[in-house]
């Protein structure tokens, strides 16, 4: 999930015109060493806290059906993440780094989620809104002095981005459904008497399932409708 959520970002910063115009969007981090090694205009996307909202953790699960209405799985539900990004800006001059800063915000404030075009992998498949704040008072993560400090680099002008991304939960395939009914066989009683056939219970309009029994080849007939809950929509 978190490359996914890099590669979003990544797209969304390149459609404001910034990869078009030869800046470089990295998601290296920002050390003293990494600084003296760049050569080009380039905006750094830092990831440097993971933290999970325990608010919207879920419990159950979820049942997956395939084409044909038929049960194929059950999943847990998502586990929501708060990933918090560094954005900083390089190049050969101050005033060279606010203009692309300041493009960059303009680009991220724009919005306050990221757009289904741009997710892939399991961010689309979950057709979930995947949350953005740029530059929030409210980040809860650490500051960015200590950031900086940590790294050993100086203190550098900066915006602080949190992605709130869903992490798909466990997927538990389903045993299929269940389309014979119950055989009863029975034999006679004196020595050397043959089977009587077999006897089906419940489902009377099936036929016999032959010397094989279950073991034989069946054939899926179409899934059963399924009772509606209370809440769903009405078609």
């Amino acid at each position: 999930m978190i490359h996914e959520v890099d590669e979003a970002l990544r797209r969304l910063l390149g459609e404001s015109g910034l990869e078009a115009s030869g800046v470089e969007v990295v998601f290296d981090a920002p050390t003293r060493d990494w600084a003296a090694r760049r050569s080009a205009p380039t905006i750094c996307v830092f990831l440097y806290d993971i933290r999970e909202d325990a608010t919207r953790r879920g419990s159950g699960q979820g049942e997956v059906y395939d084409d044909d209405g038929h049960l194929v799985a059950r999943r847990t539900p998502p586990r929501w993440f708060d990933l918090t990004y560094l954005v900083t800006a390089w190049a050969s001059r101050p005033q060279d780094e606010h203009r692309l800063l300041s493009q960059v915000l303009a680009c991220l404030v724009a919005t306050d989620t990221l757009p289904a075009r741009l997710l892939t992998g399991t961010l689309a498949e979950l057709g979930l809104t995947v949350g953005l704040d740029t530059a929030g008072a409210g980040l809860d993560a650490p500051a960015a002095s200590d950031v900086w400090s940590a790294l050993g680099g100086e203190l550098k002008a900066s915006l602080g981005v949190r992605v709130r991304a869903p992490l798909a939960g466990t997927t538990t395939a389903a045993a299929p459904p269940v389309t014979e009914g119950l055989v009863v066989r029975s034999a006679a009683r004196h020595e050397g008497g043959e089977a009587a056939p077999g006897r089906r219970l419940r489902y009377t309009e099936t036929s016999d399932p032959g010397p094989d029994g279950f073991a034989g080849p069946r054939e899926r007939g179409p899934a059963p409708a399924r009772r509606r809950r209370r809440g769903d929509r009405q078609p």
